[in-house]
């Protein structure tokens, strides 16, 4: 299997209501790529942002049903990490 950099596991940061909230509990929440392991979305977020992380969940949310032009097409899967950082640390997603 090919090596993917850090850049390429973490898409963006989600930036959500909920997202906003956890930060106080330091936790961030990331869509990555749908091929990456917690193993490879730990490594990625402590060499990008230089912090420790301590837990790392990850759930697969399934792509919705959208009309266009009368027909209907499927969006793609997607998958997003929960990272519980150490305290005393955190990072500046806003």
């Amino acid at each position: 299997m090919k090596e993917m950099s850090a850049h390429q596991i973490l898409l963006k940061p989600l930036v959500t209501e909920k997202a906003v909230d956890q930060q106080h509990q330091n936790k961030y929440w990331f869509a990555v790529r749908i091929t990456a392991n917690k193993t490879q979305i730990r490594q990625a977020i402590e060499e990008i942002y230089q912090v420790h992380v301590r837990q790392v969940h990850t759930l697969r949310v399934g792509g919705k049903e959208r009309r266009i032009r009368g027909r209907m097409f499927g969006m793609p899967d997607w998958k997003k990490a929960a990272v519980t950082l150490a305290p005393g640390e955190r990072i500046d997603v806003i």
